[in-house]
């Protein structure tokens, strides 16, 4: 999962190109352990009936997602020696691996607790695999001696919490987050509630609220229907007899979940709905997005196919799956393949080979003009969206540059339980122009404050 705020995929695995052949699926030959060159991860394979998942380092080896291979077989091929994994729109490649390291068969120990052991297998992920060191000019050594000689074997949670989190804003990663326990979060706020400003505050409001404003405004005739919210995750109508107008206020939320009520009235929807499909594995996650948006497009293009031209907001959109992405521009391109990116991950002082991007168009595309309205918080799976425009011929952007937040985030687990995620991909037009920081250019300026 790709967003700017919010959690995104429990697994990110290496991307690398294997050789050609016709892929097979015999089950037998899958099994062992496989270990995906660069990311920092290892999926293990048990007698075709479960699987494991690894995060590792040179220091540590972190057990995460376990579940039936069931789960996993509807997403595999083997191309000679490399195995694929398909997962929303991309395919991870491992290689396999005749042992498991030491440290993964290990019994869990205090060290585990350890604030410097832990501080130091978050230091060792950043360093193989951060992908913006010469972009954000970062001195990772100077850097990461400050802050390592912040910690004491004696440090508390908060504490080694605090000096993770001010790591991750020093690197200047915009897709970077780190996730605690129950327990130092309750105390991180206790912490936020001291040191909180009493005096009187005006009203904020939210991007779906602002962009709900925005389309009422924009609307004649407001089309939208049949959302399972309190408000639509995509309002669409026409701005007049020959303009239709969609506004996409979000590339994730839109799976049909069995979200507990209990849950969404202490934490929010949003965060009840991330914890929910973080018990999923994480392909049928995205497959769940990607079929319900798909039914809200089929009931959006019969609404506007007969328009003139179509106008896309995105300018609220702060991402979530690429995948949503791409299923909602597969409507405006033609049957067939068209390439719209391309992508490589970081691995010590390398990077993959590129991996083209595509989005598979549609029998009754729609193509005549179409213009997308982007802005600085256009961010992530809709920067994602942003930049297969470039590609598609009948498509205008205009507004601003999108927030440049482009990399997927590579997730991780720390020895403690904790979860966190740095940019380890560079995300590029089909030239090989990455738009990182500076974010996706328009055809058209408005120059929109930041």
């Amino acid at each position: 999962m790709r967003t700017a705020n919010i959690i995104t995929l429990t697994a990110i695995l290496i991307i690398v190109f294997a050789c050609q052949s016709k892929p097979t699926q015999k089950t037998e030959s899958l099994n062992g352990k496989w270990e995906s060159v660069g990311s920092g991860s290892i999926l293990e394979i048990k007698d075709s009936t479960s699987y494991q998942f690894y995060d590792i380092t040179s220091i540590s080896c972190v057990p995460i997602r376990k579940g039936s291979f069931k789960e996993l077989q509807k997403s595999l091929t083997l191309e000679n020696d490399t195995l694929n994994l398909l997962i929303g729109v991309i395919t991870y490649k491992f290689t396999q691996s005749k042992t498991l390291p030491q440290l993964c068969v290990e019994t869990k120990t205090e060290k585990n607790k350890n604030p410097i052991y832990n501080f130091e297998v978050f230091a060792e992920t950043v360093k193989e695999h951060y992908a913006f060191f010469e972009l954000n000019k970062i001195n990772w050594n100077q850097l990461y001696k400050k802050q390592k000689g912040k910690l004491t074997e004696k440090s508390t949670d908060v504490e080694l919490y605090h000096v993770i989190e001010e790591t991750l804003k020093l690197l200047n990663d915009n897709h970077a987050f780190l996730e605690a326990t129950d327990e130092v979060n309750n105390e991180l706020e206790k912490q936020s509630n001291q040191d909180k400003n009493t005096s009187e505050k005006l009203p904020e409001y939210g991007d779906f609220q602002v962009a709900g404003i925005v389309a009422k405004h924009h609307l004649q005739e407001d089309l939208t229907r049949d959302y399972k919210l309190k408000f639509p995750l995509i309002q669409w109508g026409k701005m007049n007899d020959s303009t239709g107008y969609i506004q996409v206020k979000t590339m994730w939320l839109f799976a049909n979940l069995d979200v507990p009520k209990k849950r969404i009235d202490e934490i929010g929807y949003a965060n009840a709905f991330a914890e929910t499909f973080h018990q999923m594995y994480v392909g049928d996650y995205i497959t769940e997005e990607v079929k319900e948006v798909s039914k809200i497009m089929d009931m959006v293009m019969k609404d506007l196919s007969e328009m003139k031209s179509i106008i896309i907001d995105v300018r609220f959109n702060g991402g979530g799956q690429d995948a949503v992405s791409f299923e909602i521009l597969s409507r405006f391109i033609p049957k067939g393949k068209l390439q719209i990116a391309t992508q490589k991950l970081r691995y010590g002082n390398r990077f993959t080979p590129l991996l083209p991007l595509y989005i598979d168009g549609n029998t009754n595309a729609f193509t005549k003009p179409v213009y997308v309205l982007t802005s600085k918080q256009t961010g992530s799976a809709a920067e994602a969206f942003s930049i297969a425009t470039m590609s598609m011929e009948n498509v205008k952007r205009i507004g601003s540059a999108t927030s440049g937040a482009m990399s997927t985030a590579l997730e991780k687990k720390l020895p403690n339980g904790w979860s966190f995620a740095i940019s380890n991909e560079v995300y590029m037009d089909n030239n090989g122009k990455c738009y990182e920081n500076i974010g996706v250019p328009v055809n058209y300026e408005l120059n929109y404050p930041n």
